[in-house]
């Protein structure tokens, strides 16, 4: 008929790719709950209704995903150049070490309009020293960024457990390991009685500028170009040692500003455990949206869902939270198996 358009066999079967990566995993893991004797039907419409359709559910969604969203976009940023980043981790809990360390000592006495900007900046700072190293023993030595960015989130927390059981200790924590709590003026503006603050809309403006930076400026033409063929950027006379370490620079400020943001937001000082499985699970966000921005902040979405619905799963059906990370590893393998498909296809 004229006028109707024509659907492509290759879009037809792409739409049947992505329907299989969505049904699998729900159809498989409602396999493995019926095995364990729960009921899937009302396991599902619970974790559903208490997640997304209540105000807490979401609230906690909201705040899981937040940093998720920061440090997928970080990995984005490094990935774009040819670097595999797996230190979001390490970045993330130096951004909040450095953060917390300002905000109690340097900025205590400082109103919120000027201690939180000397906050950030010092969070950024922190993430952008951890990655730097991983940059500079790439440039120098021409070690593998897998390695040594894994190592560094090893050390990153080591650094973090000394300053928490040491000079940082707070004295009135009852031998806890963890800071003093930073100065109200500084903790973030917060939505009615939750914990969730302004800092999901800075995630959201994060996003955008990384889409933007990534695929409408020269530098972000440059990096694609490195990350893509670093032989033919070379010949293009373009600096790929430089710009490799500028992308990781940038890929540590966005890990490093998601750690104070976890800081002055949402955990109010620091702690042994402050960021402890961001980093993994931004990675996988990103890793999960082919290092597209704004896809990233989906999939940080979902694996936020996840985490909160472990929570959920574990008091709906007895089984442990744990269990959701069948479920998304399932989700994960339906990826890379869709991903390997249309490369077949094309």
């Amino acid at each position: 008929m004229q006028g109707m358009q024509r659907i492509s066999p290759k879009t037809d079967t792409n739409a049947s790719l992505w329907g299989a990566v969505l049904l699998f995993p729900i159809l498989l893991f409602a396999a493995f709950l019926t095995v364990q004797g729960v009921d899937v039907g009302e396991t599902y419409s619970a974790v559903l209704n208490m997640t997304l359709f209540t105000a807490y559910g979401l609230g906690e969604v909201i705040i899981k995903t937040t940093p998720l969203m920061f440090i997928a976009l970080a990995t984005c940023v490094s990935a774009r150049a040819g670097i595999v980043n797996v230190g979001g981790e390490g970045q993330f809990a130096m951004g909040a070490l450095f953060s917390t360390v300002t905000g109690i000592y340097l900025a205590s006495s400082l109103p919120g309009f000027a201690g939180i900007p000397l906050m950030a900046l010092a969070g950024i700072l922190g993430g952008m020293l951890w990655s730097g190293i991983a940059g500079i023993l790439k440039n120098r030595a021409n070690m593998n960024t897998t390695i040594t960015t894994l190592i560094l989130n090893y050390i990153a927390f080591q650094v973090i457990s000394y300053f928490v059981f040491g000079l940082l200790k707070d004295p009135a924590s009852f031998n806890w390991p963890m800071s003093p709590p930073i100065p109200a003026q500084m903790r973030l503006f917060k939505f009615g009685n939750s914990k969730v603050s302004i800092t999901i809309f800075i995630a959201l403006a994060a996003a955008v500028a990384v889409w933007l930076i990534l695929g409408k400026t020269v530098w972000g033409y440059k990096i694609r170009v490195i990350g893509g063929n670093p032989v033919a950027a070379i010949h293009a006379g373009y600096n790929v040692k430089k710009n490799q370490l500028i992308a990781m620079l940038v890929s540590g400020s966005l890990a490093g500003l998601a750690g104070m943001l976890e800081i002055c937001a949402v955990e109010e000082r620091l702690r042994q455990t402050t960021g402890v499985n961001y980093g993994y699970l931004g990675f996988l966000a990103a890793w999960m949206a082919w290092n597209n921005p704004l896809l990233s902040v989906l999939t940080a979405f979902v694996i936020g869902f996840l985490s909160v619905a472990g929570n959920i799963l574990e008091i709906v059906s007895g089984l442990p939270s744990s269990s959701i990370r069948i479920l998304m590893s399932i989700v994960l393998l339906s990826i890379l198996w869709k991903g390997r498909a249309e490369k077949r296809l094309s």
